[in-house]
């Protein structure tokens, strides 16, 4: 492989112009969210918008000696990478202190770290790596449970900081295993457990139960009476009586109570619109009063008078919704939709197989991002406080968000030679 002229070379503009150009909207909108008369200096490190814009410019410093850095080294070190990553994410259990429930970060005087924010890059190597190896299959049950363990692990220490939003965006990576050749049948059940953990908390279970052995014994008349027809019936009516059954445990004691209270809500189980549902309420009634255009630029009440908690943050994408109205809405929504399109597109002009599954993995965690963030704003989805990529304030996801990206960029610019 011949050596780069500049850092560059072949890099991909026009995905370093969508980034910009996010990041750029998303510090616009903090200052909205937080704006008051007081602090109007845009760059007033006491206030949100000013600190964002710190983590903005310390994020082209680390996209830059990304992209210094040889594409050669990311492949090379990925194991590495991962393994210290995931020794951080213990010591955080150990010297973490309590937050709201979590225990999530790591602080030096007044700088705080989130390493679950870095677990997504680095679990997104370790995967590329594995995947690409020479003699591996997709196929075959050594390869599946190998890549499931190397995303399984960073998803139960980030639970064990009780970190649940965090946790669920390794869910991400099926898409990734489903594009190098896991069966779509797999996908079928994720699925279909999915609607059977939303069902059973809203049916009793023997009523679930008796539905699964009903459709099994209709599956039993209907199909051959074949030994392996049987066994599969067998195995799925189990699988899926396990799941009714789980459902319990996993909804009283690995959600944290605020985030079971929204669920019930989201679900209509209880009406909370003071409580659990204050959030959300709050946030469709921004999003709805910003009409067609928006109220313009600093005029949001919602958002003048502090009504949506967390709207820097988690809630960022309802100040676009009042200021900038459907227009400003649907704007943001095809940026990052013509990101995606493009990440995808670099993925499948690769030689490199590692690059290629690690652009898939960059589009699937920025993708499950985005409509978990997004439903969370418009009452689709459970608010489970995960951020809205290059919008939301926040330097740790700002950083891991940029590195996931600029990786991607770096490995693309050697498109031409295969890494391993």
């Amino acid at each position: 492989m011949r050596k780069q002229n500049s850092i560059f070379e072949n890099i991909d503009w026009l995905l370093v112009v969508f980034y910009l150009v996010l990041v750029l909207l998303g510090w616009i909108n903090i200052y909205a969210a937080v704006y008051n008369e007081e602090h109007k200096n845009m760059f007033d490190l006491t206030q949100s918008y000013g600190r964002q814009m710190l983590w903005i410019g310390t994020s082209l410093v680390i996209g830059l000696a990304i992209l210094v850095i040889d594409g050669k080294f990311y492949a090379a070190f990925s194991f590495p990478i991962y393994i210290v990553t995931m020794g951080i994410l213990l010591v955080v259990l150990v010297i973490a202190r309590d937050v709201q429930g979590a225990r999530s970060w790591i602080e030096i005087g007044s700088f705080k770290l989130q390493p679950s924010e870095f677990a997504k890059f680095a679990t997104n190597m370790a995967v590329a790596k594995y995947l690409s190896a020479l003699g591996i299959r997709m196929e075959d049950m050594k390869t599946k449970i190998t890549a499931g363990l190397l995303i399984l692990l960073p998803m139960a220490l980030v639970l064990l900081q009780n970190d649940t939003g965090s946790a669920l965006v390794f869910i991400a990576f099926i898409f990734v295993l489903y594009r190098e050749g896991l069966s779509q049948n797999v996908l079928i059940f994720g699925f279909l457990a999915g609607v059977l953990f939303i069902l059973a908390l809203m049916v009793p279970n023997t009523v679930l139960i008796g539905v699964i052995g009903g459709l099994g014994f209709v599956a039993y008349l209907l199909m051959r009476k074949t030994r392996n027809n049987i066994i599969v019936i067998l195995i799925i009516t189990a699988l899926c009586s396990g799941i009714v059954f789980s459902v319990d445990y996993a909804f009283n004691e690995i959600l944290q109570t605020h985030q079971r209270e929204r669920i019930e809500v989201l679900l209509g189980k209880r009406s909370d619109p003071k409580g659990a549902g204050y959030n959300v309420n709050q946030s469709l009634i921004a999003i709805g009063s910003g009409g067609f255009t928006g109220k313009g630029f600093l005029q949001g009440t919602q958002t003048k008078f502090d009504f949506v908690p967390e709207q820097s943050t988690d809630f960022i994408f309802c100040t676009v919704g009042e200021e900038w109205g459907f227009v400003g809405t649907a704007f943001v929504l095809i940026l990052f939709t013509l990101l995606l399109y493009r990440i995808v597109f670099i993925a499948e002009r690769q030689r490199s197989t590692y690059t290629r599954i690690y652009a898939y993995g960059v589009a699937s965690i920025l993708f499950f991002h985005l409509m978990i963030n997004v439903g969370m704003a418009i009452g689709l989805a459970p608010v489970i406080g995960i951020p809205l990529p290059f919008f939301s304030y926040g330097g740790s996801s700002l950083w891991g968000f940029t590195v996931l990206l600029f990786v991607l960029i770096k490995l693309d610019s050697y498109r031409m030679y295969i890494l391993r």
